[in-house]
């Protein structure tokens, strides 16, 4: 019987197909069973080439310029004297791990994609290691910043993060998170066919409410709860609607050929939170 992971239920209704929503607090959660191996498996290298992205390396001047959005609303609660040990959970090719390497004295990166940690490494020269965060041995570090930009809805076991992350961090320590609000208005408009709904690699569907009750179980006060938006290059979203969604190979070439992918755009759907919290 599943049971949720913020209130330990075991009461559940279907929430949409292969969906199941806690009858207790509401948390939603992919119908689903995924063991080490099959979750290693989803985020090989055709996941950020082919499966989920066209093209995740020749993407990173717009994945960086997110970051740089998220690291200017994350300074504001960081004090330098306090906040100079950072880890990211699920840094992938270790875009943001480039961006911030100079901002902090230590700034490590995990991921489970063995072909992301290589090119962080060999390629940005960042300090990634391909391991679970579960199985990492943190000691005898203390990290002060702890990110998680849309990773925490691709796990499969948040709730154990979480605790560990508290574990590992200071008092006053922050955990910054991105992931999307299952009771957004568009989600609630779009339903099943709501973008971020795709299990397998999405796994769990927060709310407002569910995150931060998560959050405050493992010893975290919220300082920081809006919904923020992201850049996104025609590109990649041309390649979602005509490559993985329409099967229309010939519109996006056409589109590539022309020259439009080059370019990207800003929007905010208002259905993705930015959480910040201090480890209290």
């Amino acid at each position: 019987m599943p049971t949720c992971i913020v209130c330990r239920s075991t009461q559940h209704l279907l929430f949409y197909e292969g969906i199941l929503r806690c009858s207790e607090c509401g948390h939603v959660f992919a119908d689903v069973t995924l063991d080490d191996e099959r979750l290693w498996s989803i985020y090989r290298r055709d996941y950020f080439f082919g499966e989920e992205y066209s093209d995740y390396v020749a993407d990173q001047r717009v994945i960086q310029k997110n970051f740089r959005k998220r690291l200017s609303v994350l300074r504001r609660f960081i004090n330098p004297e306090k906040h100079s040990r950072l880890l990211e959970i699920g840094c992938a090719y270790g875009f943001f791990l480039d961006l911030v390497r100079k901002q902090f004295k230590i700034a490590v990166g995990l991921d489970i994609s063995e072909d992301g940690v290589r090119y962080a490494r060999e390629e940005l020269g960042v300090d990634a290691y391909q391991v679970d965060f579960l199985h990492y041995d943190c000691s005898p570090q203390i990290f002060d910043v702890i990110c998680m930009w849309d990773t925490i809805e691709h796990i499969r076991d948040p709730h154990l993060y979480i605790e560990k992350a508290s574990s590992v961090m200071s008092s006053g320590g922050l955990l910054a998170l991105t992931t999307g609000d299952i009771e957004s208005l568009l989600s609630r408009l779009q339903r099943e066919r709501w973008r971020m709904i795709h299990p397998p690699t999405h796994i769990h569907y927060f709310s407002r409410r569910t995150i931060e009750r998560l959050l405050r179980q493992y010893g975290f006060e919220i300082v920081y709860n809006r919904y923020c938006g992201f850049f996104r290059s025609i590109d990649n979203i041309f390649y979602n609607l005509f490559i993985l969604r329409q099967k229309k190979p010939y519109i996006y070439n056409i589109i590539r050929k022309s020259g439009l992918s080059r370019f990207d755009f800003y929007i905010n759907l208002y259905d993705i939170m930015f959480v910040i919290a201090r480890r209290c």
